[in-house]
């Protein structure tokens, strides 16, 4: 019987502990999706605006 106990208090440590790292992964998902977004509206804007044109690598540069 102790030895079942004994197992059952580490299960429970381990799934506190996982439970704890998923929650901070969580939190740093929904950051990250945040920043993303931002940047996408950023670069639509400067799409929309005209600006910050990219050469593309198959493009010729202005100079040829």
């Amino acid at each position: 019987m102790n030895q079942l106990e004994e197992q059952i208090a580490h299960l429970t440590r381990a799934v506190d502990d996982m439970s704890e790292i998923v929650t901070r992964q969580e939190d740093e998902i929904v950051t990250l999706n945040r920043r993303v977004h931002m940047l996408m509206q950023r670069e639509g804007e400067r799409d929309a605006s005209g600006g910050g044109a990219v050469v593309m690598s198959d493009e010729r540069p202005p100079h040829y």
